[in-house]
C-alpha cells in the first residue's frame, strides 16, 4: 500500500540515481538506495522502466525488500515478484503486519503463493491463513493483530511498568483496548489519557466505555467514512460476539481513500487504477481496446442515428453545422450529474432512503437547464440562421435531451451498483450513448417533421 510521505526529494533522487544508474556507478546508486525511506524506494521503482527496476531491485538491501513491497502499487509489485525466488519472498514477507501481508499474498500466482505458504515458518503460515480467510475490501483484510490489551482491574501503575517491559510498541498505537476474560471489548484508554492517570486508577475507572468498534465484515469504503467523519487515528474491529480481533490505523484508511480517488479518476478514461505508467507497449496497448471496442460500438449507433436522416441532412446542410451542439450539451449536463451522484456513493450519502429524491432533483434541475439553455438556443440560432423555425427545432431537442440526460445521469450509477457493476468505468459511456443518441434523434427527427413537412 502507497505511502508517499517524504517524497519533496524524491523526483530529484530518480533524476541522481538514473544519471548513475547509466553511468555504471553501482555501488554509489546502492548507497544513495540504502539511505532511502522504503516509500520513497518504492516510488523510485514505480517511477522507473521495468529494466530499471530489475536493475535497482537488485541493488536493495535484501533486508528492505518487505517494506518496499507492501509500498508498491499492485502491478508494479507483481513484477517485482516476478523477479524473486519464493525462499526471498518468503523471508521478505516475515516482519510484515497482518493486513499488509494479505495484501501481497492474495494476488500471487497460486504455485507461487503454494510455494511461499511452504517456505513460511509455522507462525506466519498461520497469520497469513488468518489474515486471507476474511473477504477482500473488508474491515476484516484490512485489520492487523498487532495491538495490546488490557484487564479492567488493574491499575494505571501496573499498565505501565507492563508497557516499559516492551521494547517497542506496536506500530501506530496511540489506544490500549480494555478486554474481559473472553476477549470481548469493554472500552479503550488513549495513551495520552493513561500518562496523565493517577497510578492508583484502575483501568476500568480510567478507560472511556463509548468507544465505537468497526464489524469485521464492514466494507473498505465505509471504515474510509467513518474515519474521515470521526477524525479516527485507529479503530478496533470485533465480530459479531463483540470479541476484539484486531485494529484499523489510520495510514490504511489513507490508502483507501488514495486508491478511491485514482479509481474515479482512471475510471473516467477507463483506465484500471493500478496500471502500470511504463507496461510494455502491448501490454497497454491490450488493456485499453476492450474500452476503446465499447466506445466505438457506442459511437456507431450515434453514427446510425444521423444516417436515418441522411436524406434530411442532404436538404438542409444548416442541421448539419447545428447538428453536435444537442448532444454536445447534453453530454455535459449529464456528466456534471453522474460525477456528482459517484461522489456522492462513493463517500456514502446515497442509499436506498434519499434516490427517489435525488432523481426528482436532477429531473427537475435537467427540466430547468432544459428550458433556460433552450430559449437561449432559439435566440441565438434563430437570429444566426435568419430562420425561427430551426431555432424552434434545436430549442425543442435541447429541451429534451437536457431534461433525459439529468435524469440519466442520476439514475445510470443507482442502476449499475444495482448489478455490481462500476459506474465509475461504465457509466460516462452509458451516458454519452444515451445523450448522443437522444440529441441526435430529436434534432434531427423534430427538423424533418417540423422543416420538410
Amino acid at each position: 500500500m502507497t505511502d508517499h510521505t517524504e517524497q519533496s526529494s524524491t523526483p530529484d533522487h530518480l533524476e541522481a540515481i538514473t544519471q548513475a544508474l547509466n553511468s555504471g556507478m553501482f555501488v554509489h546508486v546502492r548507497r544513495m538506495l540504502q539511505q532511502m525511506r522504503p516509500g520513497d524506494v518504492a516510488w523510485l521503482l514505480e517511477s522507473s522502466p521495468a529494466p530499471s527496476r530489475k536493475v535497482f531491485w537488485q541493488l536493495i538491501d535484501p533486508d528492505d525488500y518487505g517494506e518496499i513491497l507492501e509500498e508498491l502499487s499492485e502491478e508494479v509489485r507483481d513484477g517485482i515478484i516476478r523477479l524473486m525466488d519464493p525462499e526471498k519472498l518468503a523471508v521478505a514477507l516475515e516482519d510484515m503486519e497482518s493486513d499488509d501481508l494479505a495484501y501481497v499474498l492474495r494476488d500471487l500466482p497460486e504455485q507461487l503463493f503454494n510455494q511461499v505458504l511452504t517456505e513460511m515458518d509455522e507462525q506466519d503460515r498461520h497469520r497469513a491463513e488468518l489474515a486471507l480467510s476474511y473477504p477482500e475490501d473488508t474491515a476484516g483484510s484490512l485489520m492487523n493483530t498487532e495491538f495490546i490489551t488490557l484487564r479492567p482491574d488493574v491499575t494505571i501503575d501496573v499498565v505501565l511498568r507492563y508497557l516499559r517491559l516492551h521494547s517497542e510498541l506496536p506500530e501506530g498505537t496511540d489506544t490500549l483496548y480494555v478486554v474481559d476474560q473472553n476477549n470481548r471489548l469493554l472500552g479503550d484508554i488513549s495513551l495520552a489519557s493513561l500518562v496523565v492517570q493517577s497510578p492508583t486508577t484502575t483501568v476500568a475507572e480510567a478507560m472511556d466505555t463509548s468507544v465505537e468498534a468497526i464489524p469485521l465484515t464492514m466494507t473498505d469504503t465505509d471504515v474510509a467514512n467513518l474515519f474521515e467523519r470521526h477524525d479516527w487515528l485507529s479503530a478496533p474491529v470485533v465480530d459479531d460476539s463483540n470479541q476484539l480481533l484486531g485494529r484499523i490505523t489510520i495510514d490504511d484508511v489513507v490508502d483507501i481513500i488514495r486508491e478511491e480517488g485514482e479509481h474515479s479518476m482512471m475510471g473516467m478514461a477507463k483506465m484500471d487504477d493500478d496500471e502500470d505508467t511504463f507496461a510494455p507497449v502491448l501490454t497497454s496497448a491490450r488493456r485499453r481496446s476492450f474500452w476503446l471496442t465499447i466506445n466505438l460500438g457506442s459511437a456507431l449507433v450515434a453514427a446510425s442515428v444521423s444516417n436515418m436522416f441522411e436524406a434530411t441532412l442532404s436538404q438542409l446542410a444548416t442541421l448539419a453545422i447545428l447538428m453536435t451542439i444537442v448532444p454536445s450539451m447534453g453530454g455535459i449536463a449529464g456528466n456534471q450529474t453522474l460525477a456528482l451522484v459517484i461522489r456522492g456513493m462513493a463517500v456514502g450519502h446515497i442509499g436506498d432512503s434519499n434516490a427517489r429524491w435525488l432523481l426528482t432533483k436532477e429531473a427537475l434541475v435537467g427540466l430547468l437547464n432544459g428550458m433556460l439553455w433552450a430559449l437561449a438556443i432559439s435566440v441565438v440560432v434563430g437570429l444566426w440562421k435568419d430562420s425561427w423555425e430551426i431555432g424552434l427545432v434545436i430549442a425543442a431537442a435541447m429541451f429534451i435531451n437536457l431534461s433525459v440526460a439529468g435524469l440519466a445521469g442520476a439514475s445510470i450509477p443507482l442502476i449499475m451498483k444495482r448489478f455490481n457493476i462500476d459506474p465509475a468505468l461504465a457509466g460516462s459511456m452509458a451516458l454519452t450513448t444515451i445523450t448522443d443518441t437522444v440529441g441526435l434523434l430529436s434534432f434531427l427527427g423534430l427538423a424533418t417533421l417540423i422543416l420538410l413537412h
